[in-house]
């Protein structure tokens, strides 16, 4: 047999191979139109039906994976209570002492006793349960009207123009100062202390909100437009999930705002809340009461924020 036989053969073995693979390719990788797109299906060889190198694969973790430490749940609670039970520890140990007097740092017990004394008479949970309408009143008032302006201004030049200069000189004056002039116009009663407790809360949900809504990212935006989006239904679909994390930063900061803003409204005009508490203790002399007007602040504060934290997780899984 010649060379050049042997080449004629050679060649068509190779053409008959390739013919083969071509069929293969027919069969797993012919084009599907779904919803207007075209997309390729391969087979289980792949698109040439010659078995394709293994890619390496990460697989899910499983529910048994081991976590770490830090994202176990009793570790958490665990190192959250670490620096409240040492400082509780260090005032105990420092207010026994005698390194101290107690008429300037009472003891846990004594903290602890008058909290009794107060529950016995009535007067504790009295004291909390106005307090926490109040700032729940006036956060819930002064978050809403600030979600509204802060809307307002970050999606309209025109709100911004008329809008920032007056309110971005009203956020300048201190709390304090309004207190007067709320007692001047709506006399010593739970309006004032309302309408001082929502301007707390206003400007932070107010500010925070209106500049999230001014650097949304244009890309997202015109992406919107170009699907069709337009008014409310482009707020909601591409504006609102970009800000959620910065509105719910905003209504953290409001409501610790709204705490503040009710001791600063207690302390000058009021009858009954933990910042009376804190003003009658203090004329009176009764330092272990003003501790306790204290922690109690710092508990609700907490409790509070909790609830926001909730309210995030749900609000991320629904809207972002």
């Amino acid at each position: 047999m010649t060379d050049a036989s042997r080449t004629t053969r050679a060649d068509e073995r190779a053409d008959a191979a390739a013919d083969a693979v071509t069929s293969v390719d027919r069969r797993f990788g012919s084009p599907v139109a779904d919803g207007g797109l075209a997309i390729a299906t391969a087979g289980p060889l792949g698109s040439s039906g010659i078995d394709r190198p293994r890619e390496a694969s990460v697989s899910p973790a499983s529910p048994g994976a081991r976590r770490r430490l830090v994202d176990r749940r009793w570790f958490v609670i665990v190192g959250g209570a670490i620096i409240p039970l040492a400082l509780l520890l260090t005032w105990q140990l420092v207010s026994t002492s005698g390194l101290v007097p107690v008429s300037m740092l009472p003891s846990p017990e004594m903290v602890w006793l008058a909290a009794v004394d107060l529950a016995q008479r009535g007067l504790l949970g009295l004291y909390v349960a106005i307090s926490t309408q109040r700032v729940f009143i006036g956060f819930a008032a002064g978050a809403a009207i600030g979600l509204l302006f802060g809307a307002v201004v970050g999606l309209s030049k025109l709100g911004d123009i008329l809008l920032s200069p007056t309110l971005g000189a009203i956020r300048a004056v201190p709390s304090l100062a309004w207190v007067p002039l709320l007692i001047l116009w709506f006399k010593i009663g739970e309006e004032s202390k309302i309408i001082l407790i929502a301007i707390g809360a206003f400007f932070p949900v107010y500010t925070i909100v209106a500049a999230a809504l001014r650097h949304v990212d244009r890309q997202l935006l015109e992406a919107g437009r170009a699907f069709g989006l337009r008014g409310i239904r482009l707020f909601t679909a591409v504006q609102l999930p970009a800000v959620v994390p910065s509105v719910i930063s905003a209504l953290r900061l409001a409501l610790a705002q709204a705490w503040l803003f009710l001791v600063a409204a207690e302390l000058i005009a009021s009858s009954m809340g933990l910042g009376f508490l804190l003003v009658d203790s203090g004329n009176n002399g009764r330092i272990d009461r003003i501790f306790l007007a204290i922690i109690l602040l710092a508990v609700l504060g907490k409790l509070t924020d909790a609830l926001i934290g909730l309210f995030e997780r749900w609000a991320v899984r629904k809207w972002a």
